[in-house]
């Protein structure tokens, strides 16, 4: 059992942040790993990548949003309460070396993966330039956190109600051409996000990683449910990624692949609510 030790609710309750004490995976895992939670014994495993760590207090942290009958059973859960099992840590950690210059790209709920990488980035000696962005101000998350580990930090929301009006990719791509030291892009965020920014580092030769998030069950190789095609090869997400070079991944596939069973989800929680 897995104690909650805080919940936050973020975006107007649609996304929900847990420190939840785990004393050894806080100690093992790293920046791109990510867990496996089950809410009770007939729940469905939910994998979340870390958020961030406290190795000290021994807790993790998980970001999620409520989409399914699962995150919302995640969300009725309160401090003090107990998830049943929380297996970790899971997926190769993220490649994170001393380059320089590099940015940092999030939108959505992936500006919480995002959070991790950063400051692992920012720990190996990087200048880091942050861009996260949201539909709305409502829906933003960890605006602070981020500001506290990059260097440069630009916000945009889709319809203007904060920071600059438009897409990531557009101060990402102001920076792309102004500036002639950036070595590397992390993106992470929606896969239509994931696919403009990679699309836009390519023309600028510039590597550009990204954290998938494909269907996944076991969390270890065995199911085959988390296939990506990855330079024409197919690779595991769970065992071989989550982050892999966004120039060589197949997002329309991914996509496709992610939108099998929307309408079982959404019918789920309809039920779940009635």
């Amino acid at each position: 059992m897995f104690e909650i030790l805080q919940k936050q609710e973020m975006a107007k309750g649609t996304i929900v942040r847990f420190d939840v004490n785990a004393p050894k995976i806080a100690a093992k895992i790293r920046p791109g790993q990510f867990v496996i939670i089950r809410v009770n014994e007939t729940g469905e495993r939910i994998p979340l990548t870390v958020a961030d760590v406290d190795p000290f207090s021994g807790s993790i942290t998980i970001i999620f949003q409520v989409v399914g009958k699962s995150t919302a059973l995640m969300r009725s859960l309160n401090t003090g309460d107990f998830f049943k099992d929380v297996v970790g840590p899971l997926g190769k950690k993220a490649p994170i070396k001393n380059l320089g210059t590099v940015m940092v790209v999030g939108g959505g709920t992936g500006i919480a993966i995002l959070h991790h990488i950063t400051k692992a980035m920012k720990e190996a000696g990087n200048f880091v330039i942050g861009i996260i962005g949201a539909r709305e101000k409502d829906m933003l998350i960890l605006e602070e956190e981020m500001k506290a580990l990059c260097d440069e930090l630009v916000i945009t929301t889709d319809d203007g109600s904060y920071g600059q009006q438009g897409f990531v990719t557009q101060p990402l791509k102001k920076y792309l051409e102004e500036r002639h030291d950036i070595k590397e892009v992390y993106a992470i965020g929606p896969i239509v996000m994931m696919k403009n920014v990679c699309e836009l580092t390519k023309k600028y030769d510039i590597k550009t990683m990204v954290s998938l998030n494909p269907i996944m069950v076991d969390g270890t190789g065995m199911c085959g449910c988390c296939r990506v095609s990855i330079g024409n090869k197919t690779k595991f997400a769970c065992v071989d990624g989550p982050d892999f070079d966004g120039h060589e991944v197949d997002f329309d596939e991914l996509e496709k692949r992610n939108s099998m069973y929307l309408k079982e989800e959404k019918d789920a929680l309809l039920f779940s609510i009635k």
